[in-house]
């Protein structure tokens, strides 16, 4: 028998809290002033942790930025395993039609529930905005393991939904609108919100953007003759 004790996840260690403490505080810093625009010194003071461990870490301000890069991947991942059943879920191709639109719908949903309604995806999606802008070594890293892996798999559902074969351009391109009509409700919070008179956008808006974006999918479906 395995004792219970022994079978509970170990608490991080004082070098693991550190090392997080640095990446949070990267992630934040260098989404807002820019990678150049943010010095080693900030980001040491910002994590409270000493300028030294940084190097120690991560081997310097280059190696912080992949783990950023690390970071924002496996949160996202954790997203995905629960809106998708993971990249490495079951496979696309057994799924029915009816089931592949649920999951489609439970794509969308799970982008707004994080990229919409929580905070800290502000800090996410600003530092992507930035490496889109600026396309370094990083942004490759978070292309190749997650903006790829995740849209093709998006793809091979949307076939499932649609009998569109998935690696069409005009599949590829559809995806890319689902997930560009949802980030903009993270990028436009501030007029959005103004313009819908809300002061937050909490569990009840985001609710009402859910089903905005579930009926515009159902319209996209039942343009192709997929009716839910």
């Amino acid at each position: 028998m395995v004792n219970s004790s022994s079978s509970r996840q170990n608490p991080p260690s004082p070098a693991d809290m550190t090392k997080a403490a640095l990446v949070r505080a990267a992630l934040k810093l260098f989404g807002r002033q820019g990678y150049d625009g943010t010095s080693t010194r900030e980001i040491a003071a910002a994590a409270k942790a000493n300028i030294g461990s940084i190097a120690y870490h991560f081997g310097g301000k280059e190696g912080l930025r992949a783990a950023v890069a690390d970071h924002i991947v496996e949160t996202i991942h954790s997203i995905a395993n629960q809106a998708l059943g993971g990249l490495s879920g079951p496979d696309p191709a057994a799924l029915t039609a009816e089931v592949a639109r649920d999951q489609l719908k439970a794509t969308l949903q799970g982008m707004v529930t994080f990229i919409v309604a929580r905070p800290e995806a502000g800090e996410i999606v600003q530092f992507m905005l930035r490496e889109l802008s600026d396309p370094t070594p990083t942004l490759d890293r978070i292309y190749a393991g997650l903006f790829e892996p995740t849209h093709r798999r998006l793809c091979l559902i949307w076939e499932r939904a649609t009998g569109e074969p998935a690696e069409s351009e005009a599949t590829r391109l559809t995806i890319f609108s689902l997930i560009g009509q949802t980030v903009y409700f993270r990028i436009g919070r501030e007029p959005v919100m103004r313009r819908m008179g809300w002061t937050a956008i909490g569990e009840d808006e985001a609710g009402k953007i859910v089903a905005t974006l579930h009926a515009n999918l159902d319209a996209m479906l039942n343009a192709r003759g997929n009716k839910p």
